[in-house]
């Protein structure tokens, strides 16, 4: 075979590998198969590609180390640290393009990533609540109560928060900033005068929950001269907390009128403790924040996609390009992951890129890279590593079996679970029976 016949059977063999992701993505858009089945065809991928890793890769680089005169314990060092950086290095730069938006490809990943961003946009909340001796009585545990209804208010420099006499309808809390308490209403006809300071309350302070339990107006004056930001929770929230809440209901039932409008301290339990309790219960997301994330995630986040798709692919084709002397050679247990696994994964991610918002020519696009990468990977594989029988190739091969291996623990396995449930077992075991039963035939 002529070198311009090889490079263009590579091509081929890296084109068919990897065309299974424009398939999956049309599927993704279009059709409507159960997420058992495709879970159990990516659990069956997954399967196949650690047969593929462990036979045809690992096992096989050990034997050529052998025959270098290496010993078996020096053989195993020298390819489980290829395994180990190619794995380290998958990972590492599969989380950082999580973070700028691959994450919206896979359903999985996408639900810790959406946790994951709650949890740090709600860290600030839940200390500042951590501070209200009030709250600190509601069970930590049951913080994602409170966070569903607190909103955030801007009061600006003198301006009143409320007025004696005004109905009791919210509950406030102090973040940034102070307000002033003043016993009575403002006087007829002099609206500066506002009364006599009673209390100058800071961040942590709560205000204006006696109104609540009690039904009654408000007994004070409640402004801020230099402006302030609060939270508030207003009543029928405040009321279903109690409700579901006897711990804190009976907290609040205890308070007085002077304990409500005095700067609080932060007694009872310690702050930091809840508030660290508090962050380990944020566990839920809603099916509104999550479409939500989605959405804002999927923002700019093209380029983050792309690098995914090339990194998930990359290394398989590289160790395929590179074992290609003939058609007769190949490994069809490592392409049979790769094509098997390219169908489920880009229909998840097809359904999921639509769902933030992307157009179906922008995902073939996106998946379309794949097929490039695929391509040109096979090429340099065949190229860089095949032509060399150097330890430097076995070392190399190893280091894009371990970020195959990393892609199969971080995304294969888990996304099939999470779909397909414990059933997707079996068709893990069966994809590496099966590449096992090809790897022994075509040995024997």
């Amino acid at each position: 075979m002529s070198k311009l016949a090889e490079i263009m059977a590579v091509v081929l063999v890296g084109l068919i590998t990897t065309s299974s992701s424009i398939f999956g993505a049309a599927i993704g858009l279009y059709a409507s198969l159960s997420k058992r089945i495709l879970s159990c065809v990516l659990a069956f991928a997954a399967g196949s590609l650690i047969s593929a890793l462990a036979i045809d890769l690992a096992y096989k680089g050990a034997m050529e180390l052998h025959q270098k005169k290496l010993n078996a314990g020096s053989a195993w060092e020298f390819i489980a640290g290829g395994f180990a950086i190619g794995a380290i290095i998958y990972f590492v730069t599969s989380m950082y393009l999580e973070k700028k938006g691959a994450a919206i490809k896979r359903p999985m990943r996408f639900r810790e990533y959406a946790l994951n961003k709650k949890q740090e946009e709600s860290k600030a909340l839940v200390g500042l609540l951590s501070q209200c001796e009030l709250l600190r009585n509601l069970e930590a545990e049951s913080i994602e109560n409170i966070l569903h209804n607190v909103r955030q208010r801007q009061i600006r420099p003198g301006e009143v928060v409320f007025h004696a006499g005004d109905p009791s309808d919210s509950f406030f809390i102090v973040s940034k900033g102070y307000v002033e308490v003043f016993d009575d209403q403002r006087a007829p006809g002099k609206e500066e005068e506002t009364g006599k300071l009673i209390a100058k309350l800071g961040p942590g302070n709560a205000f204006g929950e006696m109104g609540l339990i009690s039904g009654s107006p408000r007994t004070a004056t409640i402004l801020s001269s230099e402006g302030a930001e609060v939270l508030e929770l207003e009543a029928k929230d405040f009321n279903e907390l109690m409700e579901s809440d006897p711990v804190l209901s009976r907290a609040v039932s205890h308070l007085s009128h002077e304990r409500a409008i005095k700067n609080l301290t932060a007694s009872g339990s310690n702050p930091s403790t809840w508030a660290k309790v508090a962050m380990d219960n944020i566990r839920h997301i809603s099916r509104g924040e999550q479409n939500k994330l989605l959405q804002d995630a999927g923002k700019g986040a093209g380029m983050a996609i792309v690098l995914g798709n090339i990194l998930d692919t990359i290394p398989g084709c590289l160790v395929i390009g590179a074992s290609f002397k003939s058609f007769g050679d190949l490994s069809f247990t490592l392409m049979l992951g790769m094509f098997l696994g390219g169908i489920p994964e880009s229909a998840v991610s097809a359904a999921m890129l639509s769902r933030a918002g992307y157009k179906a020519k922008k995902i073939f696009l996106l998946w379309s890279a794949v097929l490039i990468a695929g391509m040109a990977a096979a090429v340099m594989g065949k190229e860089l590593i095949g032509t060399s029988e150097s330890m430097t190739a076995v070392f190399c091969e190893a280091v894009s079996g371990g970020a195959v291996l990393a892609l199969v623990t971080h995304a294969m396995i888990p996304e099939a679970i999470h779909e397909g449930g414990s059933i997707v077992v079996l068709p893990t075991v069966a994809g590496f029976l099966f590449s096992l039963f090809l790897a022994m035939t075509s040995a024997w």
